[in-house]
């Protein structure tokens, strides 16, 4: 399997720097990484608006407040009345499949995987940390009052975690769904990356 393309999946709590981690994985490895370049993706491959991915980004399905008339396209009944966070789950996953059968990535969150439960080459990874920590990270990057970040943490994780419940019909962040799930505060993000891709590297038997 060493010549098949391989993804490494991250899930993440807010703050606990998945984001980061992921990034430098795929920089060391020398492979793509995605994130919010993933919905762009999606958006270019059903003809919608980007801003439309981006609305629904991890949220647990339901009704979004686009019709048609607003000058999206019509793709047949999958829109008919409407855009529905379901629709544009199956186009995002549709989207990581295609990836996945071309090109090694890491991808962030948007219940990878799930989606590549049944690729022969993918290590899913779960990050997350003490909330004391999430919080410095957070109020680092975007300062702003402890209140706020500690709100902004709760209203992020909540959605996240409905979003992989409900689509993947497993649990958000419990050490079943994933191959490793590390604590990023005890290493820091550069040796927390470079744990991950050693695991990820001996499943793979890359």
């Amino acid at each position: 399997m060493k010549n098949e393309p391989y993804v490494i999946t991250i899930g993440r709590e807010y703050g606990s720097g998945g984001y980061e981690i992921g990034k430098r994985i795929a920089g060391s490895l020398g492979i793509s990484f995605y994130d919010k370049e993933l919905l762009t993706l999606a958006a270019k491959k059903s003809g919608l608006s980007p801003e439309l991915f981006a609305s629904a980004d991890e949220k647990a399905a339901g009704k979004l407040s686009y019709a048609l008339s607003a000058g999206f396209p019509f793709f047949g009944s999958l829109f008919s009345g409407g855009v529905t966070s379901d629709a544009l789950f199956t186009i995002q996953s549709e989207t990581i499949l295609e990836l996945a059968r071309k090109e090694s990535f890491v991808i962030v969150g948007r219940c990878a995987d799930y989606v590549l439960r049944n690729h022969p080459c993918c290590f899913n990874a779960f990050i997350h940390s003490p909330l004391s920590f999430r919080i410095e990270r957070v109020m680092t990057r975007k300062p702003q009052s402890r209140q706020n970040v500690m709100d902004e943490i709760a209203k992020v994780d909540k959605e996240r975690a409905n979003f992989y419940n409900f689509y993947s019909q497993k649990e958000w962040g419990r050490a079943l769904s994933y191959h490793l799930c590390i604590d990023s505060s005890l290493f820091g993000i550069d040796r927390t990356a470079q744990i991950v891709e050693g695991f990820a590297m001996e499943k793979l038997k890359r």
